[in-house]
């Protein structure tokens, strides 16, 4: 650390760029999901003919851990290890972090069901009731995630869903991350299995002798987990897919530029794939913010400078310079950023202008990896511009509504009527009977 880097911050100025080159910048990294279904496939079809087996083979092949068929699922006696690997501090953390994001998550929570009079003496309403099963995938390959973990579980237990497991792979000495592991028990999560990939997807949509068969699937992980989850989703709910991170950094007139270079290395840093702009009107703050760049890839290490500078580099990030703040706005909202940080002296004055983002944060002391570990909003989040119609992983994806109604006899004489109308019009019979002459005979009958 502390080495003098040079590497090249790209400044995108939007009034230079045609609309295909102002479209190469609104695109993130993708891959061909179909190239890696065909490779999954035999993989899937491996855990559904022989369970744990094909769970112990692959992930001796793939994982290169040591572990057999009755190592699959782990053991009390592994997660004492990992509170005993842990320093103090960094439990205290996790402890933090999970307090925090499960007071989130409560504060979320519907009500279990509600009925409102909709005309008198006919009543609508909501009944919310958790999912049954429900596997929370934590990805293992850039790194160990226990923030994943956090953000997973947490609104799993919240919501109440009776089956909440995990599923990550198993590092190399066939353990599961040690953080991942204290995490997993101070939200009350015992069911931790070493199985990741595809055939870790495979093991929870099929279930084997060890994994259970879940309802669904949460967490982000390789393109070979997407191609997985695509593979299965007629037995299994995939969930929202959550690709590669992607960050804008908005900032104003009075941004300070060293923290936009802080903020904006943040998701740059995770990996060549990420997508991490710096938006503004202001030319010197755009320069100064790429000079002080420069000065914390001196800080980082030389992985993390490599994942950055590539990214900032090239069409994926850098620096978009708008003529105006209204057209940084415009942006913005055209990207549709998992990660949205507003940087100004006065955040709310613009916040109402954003309309696209899986997160919004405000302000200088509310930099994106705060929101990542401790805040308490759940940082799974949509991603490839799907913040435009999908929202962050909550406590609703782990419970599903269903409608609940009731009618009384003063409300049926006022609705049969109109109901009688329409299904005549639609020409169904049974419909328009229930509601006719014949339903006052029935009751009539009772007498």
């Amino acid at each position: 650390m502390n080495q003098t880097i040079k590497h090249r911050v790209k400044t995108h100025k939007l009034s230079d760029l045609s609309e295909q080159q102002i479209n190469t910048l609104l695109r993130r990294t993708e891959s061909d999901i179909e190239q890696f279904v065909e490779q999954v496939k035999p993989i899937v079809a491996a855990v559904k003919e022989r369970g744990d087996q094909a769970l112990a083979d692959f992930a001796q092949q793939f994982d290169k851990a040591p572990i057999t068929a009755d190592q699959i699922q782990v053991s009390e006696q592994e997660f004492d290890q990992a509170f005993a690997q842990l320093d103090s501090e960094l439990i205290d953390t996790l402890k933090y972090s999970v307090d925090n994001v499960r007071r989130f998550h409560e504060a979320q929570m519907p009500e279990e069901m509600w009925l409102k009079e909709i005309r008198p003496g006919a009543f609508a309403g909501d009944r919310y009731t958790p999912i049954e099963a429900v596997a929370c995938y934590i990805p293992r390959g850039k790194g160990s995630f226990p923030s994943v973990a956090i953000m997973t579980t947490v609104p799993a237990v919240v919501a109440g869903v009776p089956t909440a497991a995990i599923i990550t792979p198993p590092g190399p000495d066939g353990t599961v991350d040690a953080a991942t592991l204290v995490v997993a028990r101070l939200v009350g999560i015992h069911k931790v299995y070493k199985c990741g990939g595809a055939q870790g997807v495979a093991a929870v949509a099929y279930g084997t002798e060890t994994v259970p068969k879940c309802d669904k699937i949460v967490g982000p992980g390789s393109p070979f987990v997407v191609a997985a989850k695509k593979l299965v989703a007629d037995v299994l709910d995939p969930g929202t897919p959550a690709g590669p991170s992607e960050a804008i950094v908005l900032a104003d007139e009075t941004a300070n530029p060293k923290l936009a270079a802080l903020d904006l290395l943040i998701e740059a840093e995770h990996g060549p794939d990420s997508s991490a702009f710096l938006v503004t009107h202001n030319e010197q703050l755009a320069t100064e913010a790429a000079d002080a760049i420069q000065q914390y890839w001196g800080e980082m290490s030389e992985l993390r400078v490599d994942f950055s500078s590539t990214v900032l580099g090239g069409d994926s990030g850098g620096i978009v310079l708008t003529g105006t703040f209204e057209e940084a706005v415009q942006f913005c909202n055209d990207y549709a950023a998992e990660h949205l940080l507003i940087l100004s002296k006065d955040p709310f004055k613009h916040l109402g202008k954003i309309k696209n983002a899986g997160e919004i944060l405000l302000g200088e002391y509310t930099p994106i990896s705060i929101a990542n570990f401790v805040l308490g909003p759940n940082a799974v989040l949509p991603t490839s511009m799907a913040a435009k119609t999908a929202s962050p992983l909550s406590v609703f994806d782990f419970m599903k509504s269903c409608s609940i109604g009731y009618v009384t006899e003063q409300g049926y004489r006022e609705m049969a009527p109109h109901t009688h109308r329409f299904a005549t019009y639609e020409g169904f019979d049974a419909h328009a009977n229930a509601v006719s002459h014949l339903r006052d005979e029935a009751f009539d009958s009772e007498k």
